[in-house]
């Protein structure tokens, strides 16, 4: 991947516009809908991608359809200063952390969290409390999602299997 700056232009603004709409809309329906060739329209979304515009596709499923079923955010508050690195170790070590970001505010971070259950939810909170430098967490439990078609509202990853938790809880 390149590091510089990428610069685009107006029909790659309506690429990225189309893509992000429905990442399996074709070269040939994105050129015809802004007056470009499938192969023009290739050649733009190759550049995208290898300068780091367009990191990847995915497809956002029904999180309750993979056995999440139970969502929250979680402020993270510290120990004097974590550095955002450590933290990082940390939410890669749980799979029902689907975002991650350090915050401005009183929280030093926020987790968004998803859970089979609100038993699976208490279990990871207590997971995350385990850290030596975590000294306190505030949790706000999703109810449900007003703009049901953004991002945030669908998964991007099954829920854990429950035997291969049970199993691990074993070692």
């Amino acid at each position: 991947m390149n590091s510089r700056p990428a610069s685009f232009d107006e029909l790659d603004r309506k690429i990225i516009t189309a893509l992000m709409a429905n990442a399996r809309t074709s070269f040939a329906e994105i050129g015809a809908a802004i007056g470009l060739s499938s192969t023009a329209v290739k050649r733009r979304v190759d550049r995208l991608r290898e300068t780091g515009v367009i990191t990847g596709f995915t497809a956002t499923v029904k999180p309750s359809a993979l056995g999440w079923r139970t969502e929250a955010y979680v402020e993270v508050y510290c120990e004097g200063a974590a550095p955002p690195r450590r933290l990082a170790e940390v939410v890669r070590n749980h799979p029902e952390i689907t975002a991650a970001m350090t915050v401005t505010g009183g929280a030093d971070a926020l987790l968004h969290v998803r859970a089979r259950d609100v038993e699976h939810f208490e279990e990871v909170l207590e997971r995350i409390r385990a850290e030596p430098f975590i000294r306190k967490t505030i949790s706000v439990m999703v109810l449900s999602h007003l703009l049901p078609d953004s991002p945030e509202a669908g998964a991007t990853q099954a829920a854990p299997d429950i035997a291969a938790d049970d199993a691990a809880d074993v070692r």
